[in-house]
């Protein structure tokens, strides 16, 4: 398993991975490297089919044409299987490809993969993050403790910035 040995910062190289993506109910190999010259988000989220994390999913499919049209790809990263993920994508009709980390290999190298506490019980979760990766692979922004209201037309208009 990947370790984060500081916590990531606007500046720094984006953490190369290869996991499995899935999109159009089909499973295939997603590599960071593969869009190296474009621009990324990626956001990590905890679990398919919770309701955060459905809004969050919703929104960017929502918002999905504008990122393309700014030349910016998305992808979503979260530990449950490809398979999980094909069924999240087909019950909300959901356009952007997901990202499987059921290793937490991406998930621990972007520092999104921590302790946390809920009713007193500790337990290892996501935190809930999007990061902006420019054409050069260099992290542009980073959003931390998402709250999902607004969230994706703030990480559009960071995008927009790029062109």
């Amino acid at each position: 398993m990947a370790q984060a040995n500081k916590e990531l910062g606007a500046g720094d190289v984006a953490p190369d991975f290869t996991l499995p993506v899935t999109q159009g109910g089909d499973i295939d190999t997603f590599s960071l490297a593969s869009k190296a010259g474009s621009p990324v988000v990626l956001f990590f989220y905890p679990k398919d089919n919770t309701p955060g994390c459905t809004i969050e999913a919703i929104d960017f499919t929502a918002h999905l044409s504008e990122f393309t049209k700014h030349g910016v790809s998305v992808f979503g990263i979260s530990p449950d299987p490809a398979k999980k993920h094909i069924k999240f994508q087909e019950k909300h009709a959901l356009g952007i490809p997901l990202i499987a980390d059921e290793e937490q290999t991406a998930l621990t190298a972007y520092g999104v993969w921590l302790e946390k506490s809920m009713y007193g019980k500790k337990y290892m979760g996501v935190e809930r993050s999007t990061f902006l990766i420019g054409k050069d692979g260099k992290i542009l922004r980073i959003w931390r403790k998402v709250k999902v209201a607004g969230h994706v037309v703030e990480v559009l208009e960071a995008a927009k910035e790029l062109v």
